[in-house]
């Protein structure tokens, strides 16, 4: 399993060699609502389907990942795009919780310096979601630039 976490600033075809080699085979996106991000993971959903119509090929999506950015109609916004490249979100990540940066800063995780924190809860679910996920599509079909745009203009809002 490689769980891509999409920059939005970053849009690059080495994502694309784990899945071309075969070592990928069940992908999760993580992303935001941030248009760059979305855009990116779009890309990859693109690889996705490419690649799938080889024969020797066995990669798979098996979901989205919103690691939230904390914008206005981000979760819903995500939400849709999963829909619309045929998958489903499988977890939404609140906006990033100082307890994230007193663990890095102690060289630990999350999980591993504050166990019952909130923030260990949601990656202890989202690690449960993985484990018992059963549902991989190929992304059908991956959205145009124009369908992408209406999209995040239709959740957004200033």
């Amino acid at each position: 399993m490689i769980v891509y976490d999409v920059l939005g600033d970053v849009v690059c075809g080495g994502f694309a060699m784990p899945m071309r080699d075969g070592y990928a085979q069940e992908i999760y996106l993580v992303t935001s609502g941030e248009f760059m991000s979305l855009y990116a993971a779009n890309n990859i959903c693109k690889a996705i389907a490419r690649l799938s119509r080889r024969t020797r090929s066995v990669c798979s999506l098996a979901g989205v990942i919103c690691n939230s950015k904390n914008i206005p109609g981000e979760e819903a916004l995500v939400r849709e795009f999963a829909e619309r490249v045929n998958s489903r979100m499988i977890a939404y990540i609140p906006p990033r919780a100082n307890i994230v940066q007193v663990a890095e800063v102690n060289q630990r995780t999350v999980i591993d310096y504050a166990p019952e924190s909130e923030q260990a809860e949601v990656y202890r679910q989202l690690a449960r979601e993985i484990m018992e996920n059963t549902t991989y599509t190929i992304p059908t079909p991956p959205l145009e630039m124009h369908e992408l745009e209406e999209l995040a203009r239709s959740h957004l809002t200033v």
